[in-house]
């Protein structure tokens, strides 16, 4: 990965064009789209009509080929806006399964998934989270059996973003149950192909229009060619990604938390309590003041991350900090910005109970905060 010079005028004009297509193709839909707990298949060639997808990926594969802070902007920009399930779902697409196959794929393998990624023709997914595993990649007890010139895959996985819609899945499976880690090789997974099933969209107490899933393979038969670089190599694979997925959950929060502190702020200027503004009371103020300093210095923090991953200089500890100390930092000003509406906060009528449900499962997916501590204390204590 090479840096690039970011020409900052550029990077505006892509984001007023962001903007601009998310004013008109999202936001006359997207509290239906909530209501109804998923968004439709279509709106992905909404989004790939629109250049929203896979912004970065190479231009010879259907890609812009713009540095990455335009896909990190993109999704920022979507969860500023409250679309917090929307970012989720293109930023699982855009900023994790595409870079697998740009980063590790082979030429037919490009050629065959990323200009329909970037089109919308195609949905990613990556399915590693097993009912059983969670956080534990090394425990996955999905198995892919090399027979002739096919590898067979069994096993189930859950929580997994865009399943339902997906027409492509990055699927981590054992090739080698004994060896652990080095036993964990990636595929990539046509679900058309006979013994793939996905379950029902799963209910959340938040991002309500995201698509999560579980799904299920069962005697599924694919090719060697769909194999994602060498067998035995997956995990090395996955943390060698797993930076750049925890650095934009974690710009993600920063974000969102930018559209809270926004709403919060008008509506202090707009509510009237005890002969004053919300704005003008002592209690109001000093809270305000706290979030805006802990936006501000995450955003500072995570704008460094990008810089570095840019360079390509960040290390899974630094990812792992940014995600930890951005989506804690969104949960909090999530919690200060609701108190602050008080009542009102607590209803669907108001943006913010949205941003605060959430934002809970921030900290959750992508690495658990209590694993991005201990991949950081790794870093500083040892093991």
């Amino acid at each position: 990965m090479n840096a690039a010079v970011i020409d900052t005028e550029e990077l505006d004009l892509f984001r007023e064009m962001v903007l601009r297509a998310l004013e008109r193709e999202v936001a006359p839909h997207y509290e239906q789209w909530e209501r109804e707990g998923i968004t439709p298949r279509a709106l992905w060639n909404t989004l790939g009509e629109a250049g929203l997808l896979c912004v970065d990926a190479p231009e010879d594969h259907g890609g812009c080929g713009v540095p990455f802070e335009y896909s990190v902007m993109l999704v920022t920009e979507m969860a500023r806006l409250g679309y917090g399930a929307l970012a989720t779902n293109v930023m699982v697409h855009s900023d994790i399964v595409a870079p697998y196959i740009a980063h590790i794929g082979n030429d037919e393998q490009k050629n065959r998934w990323l200009p329909g990624m970037v089109s919308g023709d195609v949905v990613g997914a990556i399915a590693m989270t097993e009912p059983g595993a969670g956080s534990d990649l090394a425990a996955l007890r999905t198995t892919a059996v090399l027979d002739g010139d096919e590898y067979v895959i069994n096993g189930s996985k859950t929580f997994i973003t865009n399943g339902q819609h997906a027409d492509m899945v990055i699927v981590a499976a054992k090739t080698d149950p004994a060896a652990g880690a080095k036993g964990v090789s990636l595929f990539l997974v046509d679900t058309t192909l006979p013994g793939y099933g996905k379950g029902r969209n799963l209910e959340k107490i938040g991002q309500h229009s995201g698509d999560t899933s579980e799904l299920f393979f069962e005697n599924m038969r694919v090719p060697k060619s769909a194999l994602l670089g060498e067998e035995g190599k997956g995990f090395m694979y996955l943390m060698k990604e797993l930076p750049r997925e925890r650095l934009v959950i974690g710009a993600i929060g920063v974000g969102a938390a930018r559209g809270s502190l926004d709403m919060t702020i008008q509506y202090a200027d707009e509510r009237t309590l005890f002969g004053q503004k919300l704005k003008e009371l002592q209690n109001t103020r000093f809270r305000i003041a706290e979030m805006e300093t802990d936006y501000r210095v995450n955003k500072a923090f995570i704008d460094q991350c990008i810089s570095e991953y840019s360079r390509s200089e960040l290390d899974a500890s630094t990812a792992s900090m940014a995600k930890y100390t951005a989506t804690e930092m969104q949960c909090r000003v999530a919690d200060g910005c609701l108190q602050l509406f008080g009542g009102y906060g607590y209803t669907t009528e108001y943006p913010i109970s949205r941003a605060f449900i959430d934002a809970r499962v921030q900290r959750i997916y992508g690495g658990t905060s209590e694993v991005m501590k201990e991949v950081i204390a790794r870093s500083v204590l040892g093991r």
